[in-house]
């Protein structure tokens, strides 16, 4: 063999061993982008799923509130009284999706509303506020907590007019998360506080507690203040006791049983506000939402959905 031949035949040899590298080459592209389509598709059908149950999820949270709602309406017809928390199940609407729908109701006018602590004049309201107080003693809580509340309330009430000057009332509280914003009220205290109050009630002279479902720390201070017979830790274990298997049917049948002499204004035995929390759950993934309804006049006044 010539020494050119010999050229020749290396030469054929490399230019075989670069096409078979850029033959490779682009097998590994294809491949790349075969497994990006592959995994761009599966991604984008699992969004897809996620998204369609997420919307089914959302509806069931929704048929959970109405359906609540409505039986909320007829409960409170039939009967003189409610009581302070019920949690049930709902039926799921959709045959051909496996999901469950948990509602947590809980009556709001059996806690103690600060929606009305500050008066519309910046005034703090004084039977609230030493309502509030005795409620962090019980829960042995710092007192000036109660003193913080107003002072941010009556500073939010200063900045909170509107162009023409009139008071829009959005210094009030909106939700009892904002205590949370409030120096002076951390986690724990929070977490003490949020069972026994609320932002919610009817208006300002309307100050009643529902006695059917009030907590003891409640019991023992909203109803102190009553001459000689204050409702001790013992007695508010007997009330609450007592409820259970008989419900207060009128404000009279609690003070017959409590021994106490308090007026239609100060107690009542059956709610105004309610807070209805629905969760609908499938393979992990939740829909939440909290709302309150105000059953005197049938409007949902707070909506979340997450």
């Amino acid at each position: 063999m010539t020494r050119r031949q010999s050229n020749q035949n290396s030469y054929m040899a490399n230019h075989k061993g670069i096409a078979l590298v850029i033959v490779l080459l682009a097998l590994a592209i294809i491949t790349a982008m075969v497994v990006e389509f592959s995994y761009a598709v599966y991604t984008g059908t699992n969004d897809l799923y996620n998204w369609r149950d997420g919307q089914r999820l959302s509806i069931m949270a929704r048929s959970g509130i109405n359906v609540t709602i409505k039986l909320l309406s007829y409960v409170l017809t039939e009967q003189k009284y409610s009581q302070g928390m019920m949690e049930r199940p709902i039926e799921n609407p959709f045959e051909d999706f496996n999901g469950t729908i948990t509602v947590r109701v809980e009556d709001e006018s059996s806690k103690l509303s600060l929606k009305f602590i500050v008066d519309d004049l910046g005034n703090h309201n004084n039977v609230t506020y030493d309502e509030f107080k005795r409620l962090l003693s019980v829960l042995s809580l710092n007192e000036k907590i109660a003193d913080r509340v107003v002072d941010w309330i009556v500073k939010k009430r200063e900045t909170g007019f509107s162009a023409s000057g009139e008071n829009n009332k959005h210094y009030r509280l909106r939700s009892v998360d904002e205590l949370l914003m409030i120096d002076g009220i951390d986690r724990n205290a929070y977490d003490k506080l949020l069972p026994y109050v609320t932002v919610y009630g009817p208006d300002m002279t309307d100050r009643s507690i529902n006695v059917n479902g009030a907590g003891k720390p409640l019991l023992m201070s909203i109803l102190h203040a009553n001459g000689s017979f204050p409702i001790t830790e013992d007695r508010a274990d007997r009330i609450i006791k007592y409820r259970e298997l008989s419900p207060f049917l009128f404000w009279g049948d609690f003070n017959n049983f409590a021994g106490t002499s308090f007026s239609a204004d100060r107690i009542k035995t059956m709610g105004t506000h309610f807070s209805i929390k629905a969760t609908a759950s499938s393979g992990g993934v939740k829909r939440i939402i909290e709302s309150v309804l105000n059953t005197s006049t049938g409007k949902i006044e707070y909506w979340k959905e997450y």
